[in-house]
């Protein structure tokens, strides 16, 4: 697991904010282009049917209408990065708004507050101004609660406007995660699980602000100017989040340092040992698709993916007397070459991290499912599913690649072999999987 400072990521969560801040900086391009000024469109019309429904009445001045936009750039910026995005605490500021002003102005006042914003980055980061565009649309979240709001008549800030705050919350969220949904799923394709999964945390923190924003818009009805001392905590919140940033920064920097790691150790292995290095880099190969039939999450893909190209990572420490001898190991050899999961643990203990944890499944790789495997005998489900995983495609590729002391067998023969010890040495839902795997590349 990378950690840094208390944060973890697995690695989908990692690819996805690495993909982010990408996106963030490049222009648009193709699908996403047009699926991102549709949504504008879409927005626009919005925001139109919303002053024909709720016409304002009544203006606020515009020095409370410059505050709340500029308040909301400050809030803006507050950007604590999760999933996909970003959370940004806009809450404590679109709530007054949603008192203060008419329905029809909140979403576009939000918008504006959103492009004031960015414009500092726009001219310091070489932001792509089309990009503009994609800002203006985290304002979509504004137009379910504002339409409560009008529906309602414009409540006032008082409790018992309470449950009409409560609706509005619910319009809010919901339409911002159906047009983020549909949104992101269109064009580049996200995963709608992380959208989720990322989702629950920006709710979570808008819930808890909601609070502050209710009797900041309260005290608007003794002082309309009510909202400025919101920019406390938002400087506060600012600092918190960049150490977030600083922390995640941290994060993808040691992941990296993982990666690398582990590819190095890789070349280490096969440099001393050729045949040893081009059988692990099969047995990745067997072991991403085996993990992949069998649903493993992120975490646990990787562990088995870096437990494949290092569980014979031990074997430098093994004389290559004993490697490459052409017959059958006598009984002092071979007590010497099971030592090669004990030594390949302890080389990835000394790397520690992530590394670590692979090195503990490193050291299973060779149990059996019966108890009959080295070095601890365990067996079943107390074996690392990464681990049983490696033990089965490990014995796949070796049966059908040639050795010193054999030739390899055909597929077939391998695969009958993989049958035959289905619920002795390997896991039957491992064999299945791998099986599946070979038979459906030889189709």
């Amino acid at each position: 697991m990378s950690e840094a400072a208390g944060i973890a990521l697995d690695p989908a969560a990692e690819a996805l904010l690495l993909e982010s801040r990408a996106r963030r900086v490049e222009r648009l391009r193709g699908r996403e282009r047009l699926v991102k000024w549709a949504s504008s469109i879409a927005f626009g019309a919005s925001v139109a049917a919303l002053g024909v429904l709720a016409p304002a009445e009544a203006v606020p001045s515009y020095a409370i209408i410059l505050g709340l936009i500029a308040t909301y750039a400050v809030a803006s910026r507050v950007e604590f990065e999760v999933g996909t995005g970003s959370s940004v605490p806009t809450q404590v500021v679109l709530v007054p708004m949603l008192f203060l002003l008419p329905p029809a102005a909140v979403p576009v006042a939000v918008a504006a507050g959103f492009l004031l914003g960015e414009a500092p980055r726009c001219f310091r980061d070489r932001f792509p101004p089309e990009r503009l565009v994609a800002v203006t649309l985290s304002a979509w979240h504004a137009v379910g609660a504002a339409a409560v709001f009008a529906i309602a008549g414009e409540p006032r800030a008082t409790p018992a406007a309470l449950p009409i705050l409560a609706l509005a919350l619910v319009a809010q969220y919901g339409l911002e995660f159906l047009t983020t949904s549909v949104r992101e799923v269109l064009a580049v394709g996200a995963p709608i699980g992380e959208l989720i999964r990322a989702y629950r945390w920006v709710f979570a923190v808008d819930t808890l602000l909601t609070p502050v924003g209710f009797l900041t818009a309260s005290a608007a009805i003794v002082w309309p100017m009510s909202f400025v001392l919101t920019i406390p905590l938002l400087i506060l919140l600012r600092v918190f989040a960049r150490e977030r940033t600083a922390r995640l920064d941290g994060v993808l920097e040691l992941s990296h340092a993982y990666r690398g790691t582990a590819l190095l150790l890789g070349d280490v292995v096969e440099a001393d040992d050729g045949y040893t290095g081009s059988h692990s880099r099969h047995v990745v190969d067997l072991v991403t698709a085996v993990a992949d039939r069998l649903g493993l999450d992120a975490r646990a893909r990787r562990r088995a993916e870096f437990a494949a190209l290092l569980h014979d990572i031990g074997k430098i420490r093994i004389p290559n007397s004993i490697i490459h001898k052409p017959g059958p190991l006598d009984v002092r050899e071979w007590e010497l070459m099971q030592t090669h999961t004990i030594e390949g643990e302890r080389m990835l203990e000394r790397v520690g991290g992530l590394l670590g944890d692979v090195g503990r499944v490193v050291r299973s790789c060779h149990e059996r499912w019966d108890g009959a495997g080295y070095p601890d005998g365990l067996s079943g489900e107390s074996i690392p599913i990464e681990a049983r995983i490696v033990c089965a495609c490990d014995a796949f590729s070796a049966m059908t690649t040639d050795r010193a002391y054999r030739a390899a067998r055909s597929q077939s023969e391998a695969v009958a072999e993989l049958h035959a010890c289905r619920g002795t040495q390997f896991d039957a839902r491992v064999v299945d999987a791998l099986i599946a795997v070979v038979v459906l590349r030889a189709e």
